[in-house]
């Protein structure tokens, strides 16, 4: 049993999403809170080991992951991890995807329910962020629009402690070390990053700096 203290209980969680896709989305195949709710019990869960290793008093105050609905950021995590979780039962496709639509169309976000984002990760703003089929790992950041996608079909891969700052992109065949910062409005195509490097700019203009300081928003 989840011990975060949310705005809603996970009833009130269920019946929320439901009410807002059934809002969005008034097709003939309504969402239900009964639907949702094995899906609910278990993102929670993981939004509160998610949560738990944030270092800001909105996301653990002391003693105990914290979820505000209301909270913008928070709820675009929610989102993602209560489609990824229903996908990840075997719920129907059809409800799946309008989770993920809500998230797009409530905080311009683009995380698919397919994709396996980290079970520790942290969306800033994420407005017009896309977060393809990469492989990520623990403590990875992403801004406002981030990008992670392919080229020629191959993905990135994500060490842990990565940063993707605003504007900032990966895409393709590239194995990004541990500690890695993508600097604001950076392209990173098809190539390797050691760790802790400060990565700036573009494919063809790249500086490459030496990252020792980590982000400074975890609890480790």
């Amino acid at each position: 049993m989840s011990r975060v203290r949310s705005s809603l209980d996970a009833r009130g969680l269920a019946a929320y999403a439901a009410n807002q896709c059934n809002h969005m989305f008034p097709d003939r195949e309504p969402l239900s809170a009964d639907g949702l709710a094995p899906a609910v019990h278990v993102a929670l869960e993981r939004l509160e080991h998610c949560f738990s290793h944030v270092d800001n008093k909105y996301f653990f105050d002391g003693e105990q992951a914290v979820f505000n609905h209301l909270h913008g950021d928070q709820y675009a995590m929610w989102l993602y991890l209560l489609s990824n979780e229903l996908f990840r039962q075997g719920g129907p496709a059809g409800a799946c995807s309008k989770l993920f639509l809500l998230n797009k169309a409530l905080h311009g976000v683009d995380a698919f329910y397919e994709v396996e984002l980290p079970s520790v990760f942290l969306l800033v703003h994420p407005l017009g962020t896309v977060l393809g089929r990469g492989n990520y790992s623990d403590f990875f950041v992403a801004y406002q629009r981030c990008g992670v996608g392919s080229n020629n079909d191959v993905y990135p891969t994500f060490g842990k402690h990565v940063t993707l700052r605003p504007g900032s992109a990966v895409l393709g065949a590239c194995t990004i070390g541990d500690h890695c910062q993508i600097a604001t409005e950076s392209l990173v195509l098809d190539r390797d990053l050691p760790d802790h490097t400060l990565y700036i700019g573009g494919p063809k203009t790249a500086t490459l700096k030496r990252q020792d300081k980590p982000y400074p928003l975890w609890r480790v």
